[in-house]
């Protein structure tokens, strides 16, 4: 969101699904560097996306987003095909759509290496979205989240120092790891869920 967007103070984000392990901080994040942020969410989830700074909640229960929102400089989506073609509608001209749920394109397949062959195939995994967002006078681009020390270092500092706040769903213990992932599979959790090692 912030390197590959380039999210700055005054702009204007919308942040899907809110409430997840990914949405809570990058709303937090988002709030950090002085932009406007809105986010989808459930009912339930509506008070704790906005104790975490949200601006606009969209709860998706009761309305689309696209019939509401317009004119943002960044989406951050980390939901399925529907969402991500409905968040071009909401992008103003040279708005910038990130997705972390895919499809992969070729800045990805570069970034990470890939063969000639691989880049060609993420092309065409790609082709589809990247058509509709020139369409919109936008661009799309794929991010795969993975470990980086200077990042996480960061994101540390702003933990200790308030201005992040964790959100932990469940701690389970590491023997009950299939139990972890069955959870996260229902889609139902707020935050992180976190698998205690010892």
């Amino acid at each position: 969101m912030i390197e590959r967007a380039n999210l700055k103070q005054g702009q204007k984000v919308l942040i899907h699904a809110g409430s997840g392990g990914v949405g809570t901080i990058a709303i937090q994040l988002a709030k950090h560097i002085g932009a406007r942020v809105a986010t989808t969410t459930s009912t339930s989830n509506v008070d704790l996306v906005k104790s975490l700074g949200a601006d606009v909640v969209i709860d998706y229960k009761k309305e689309n987003f696209e019939n509401v929102l317009s004119g943002y400089d960044v989406v951050l989506n980390s939901l399925g095909k529907d969402t991500l073609e409905n968040s071009l509608k909401v992008l103003k001209p040279f708005g910038k759509l990130i997705s972390i749920s895919g499809p992969p394109d070729v800045g990805f397949a570069k970034e990470n290496g890939s063969n000639w062959f691989l880049q060609q195939v993420m092309r065409l995994l790609s082709f589809g979205i990247r058509k509709k967002a020139r369409h919109h006078g936008v661009s799309y681009s794929f991010v795969f989240m993975r470990a980086n020390g200077e990042q996480l270092s960061k994101l540390a500092s702003l933990i200790e120092s308030g201005i992040i706040r964790p959100v932990i769903d469940r701690i389970f213990p590491f023997e009950a790891t299939k139990e972890a992932w069955d959870y996260l599979e229902t889609g139902r959790a707020k935050g992180k869920v976190v698998i205690k090692m010892r």
